[in-house]
């Protein structure tokens, strides 16, 4: 559709950004958005080298156990690290000890094999920091409790191992039991212990420690930490050290139909979806509370005089950054049509009505040589040009029907 007064057809409107509009209004979100992923980046890059290799006996990290390996290497013990479950229980035997680091990643399918392979070896396993997902399965009748912190407990027990050592870090899982026999509790907290010992009908047994901090190079030799851990895992001349890993195949597909079938959201750990939960209540929250209207707006007395020319060239500045041409048009073309309904004898009702208004100028105007409808009710100019001479030929058409 092409403008009469110009012959151009309409280009941008206030309603179609260019791109450097467009990158104005989103560059200040997309700088944000960078600064938060660098900072995240970095954070994890600082924080994995505290991480890395925990629990692994081949790290020399702060979180690593290679000190705990090479000590019961100086004792004659021989040292295995696994990541698979089938290579944890075909190591398992009388003269073996399992330690399995964080038996909360495995999977309930995992922890059933598992658990079999433990009552067979009539060996020693180590459960350290068997939480809520894992002891129930691994050791039947023992319930973990709330968490408490780490520091250094006294024993308090009657397991050698635990009186020889003294005092150790320890906290984290706290576990209680159906009045099991044979089981020594240790290092309590209110009442409950962080260190269990369950006596198996084969000779084996099963150790239950609470937290891992005993286990980690920074803190081996600290307190009684390294006695309580040589004595732990040194009891029997092979020490199998099992890390499960995701790649693990009997992780993959543990449904709880028992078909191998598992959901993505199944492999999320529980804290992300609940802070993921969170965020979208916030966003919800935040959403309700920015759109609320508390009512109707109310004008307000401005605090000084302003001109009239200002305010309409202030408005005429924000019309021209935004190009809207279409707006800034129907403005000057509805304030004409306000202004020549009177000197024409309309009601100010009609006064934007084509099929009123357009006779009544054609009767005052009979000579006159332009397309009346499309100047007082036409589409947007297509540039600032075409809207230049479109208020002069209003301004033309005013003074013309004023003098007529």
């Amino acid at each position: 559709m092409k403008s009469a007064a110009t012959g151009t057809a309409p280009a941008n409107t206030s309603t179609s950004l260019s791109t450097r509009q467009i990158w104005t209004r989103i560059r200040g979100v997309l700088i944000v958005l960078v600064i938060l992923v660098t900072a995240g980046i970095a954070l994890a890059a600082l924080r994995s080298g505290d991480q890395h290799g925990r629990l692994d006996p081949r790290s020399a990290d702060r979180a690593g156990s290679r000190a705990t390996a090479e000590l019961l290497k100086h004792r004659g013990i021989d040292t295995r690290v696994v990541t698979t479950l089938s290579a944890a229980t075909d190591a398992t035997g009388p003269d073996t000890t399992l330690l399995v680091a964080m038996p909360d990643l495995l999977t309930k399918h995992q922890q059933q094999a598992l658990r079999a392979a433990m009552v067979l070896s009539a060996g020693r396993t180590v459960l350290v920091a068997a939480g809520t997902n894992s002891v129930e399965t691994l050791a039947p009748g023992v319930r973990a409790e709330a968490q408490t912190s780490v520091t250094a407990r006294s024993p308090r027990c009657t397991l050698p191992a635990a009186q020889r050592a003294g005092k150790v870090d320890i906290g984290g899982e706290r576990y209680a039991t159906d009045e099991l026999p044979g089981t020594d509790a240790c290092y309590p907290s209110d009442g409950l212990p962080s260190l269990l010992t369950l006596k198996g009908m084969d000779g084996g047994d099963t150790v239950l420690i609470g937290s891992p901090d005993i286990l980690y190079n920074e803190r081996l030799g600290e307190e009684g930490n390294a006695s309580l851990t040589l004595q732990l895992l040194g009891s029997r001349p092979h020490l199998v050290w099992y890390l499960p890993s995701l790649s693990d195949e009997s992780a993959v597909g543990d449904g709880e139909d028992g078909s191998g079938a598992s959901s993505l959201a199944d492999l999320v750990p529980a804290g992300w979806l609940w802070g993921t939960l969170q965020l979208l209540i916030a966003a919800l929250l935040a959403a309700v509370w920015r759109a609320r209207r508390l009512g109707p707006l109310v004008t307000e007395h401005l605090p000084v005089a302003i001109r009239a020319s200002e305010s309409t060239e202030g408005r005429a500045r924000l019309y021209r950054k935004l190009n809207a041409r279409d707006r800034a048009a129907a403005t000057l073309r509805s304030a004409t049509r306000s202004r020549l309904a009177p000197l024409l004898g309309i009601p100010p009702g009609d006064a934007h009505s084509s099929e009123v208004l357009l006779p009544a100028v054609s009767a005052r105007l009979p000579a006159a040589d332009r397309d009346l409808r499309v100047l007082l009710f036409g589409p947007a100019p297509g540039d600032d040009a075409a809207l230049i001479r479109l208020a002069d030929q209003l301004d033309a058409l005013e003074r013309e029907v004023r003098t007529s």
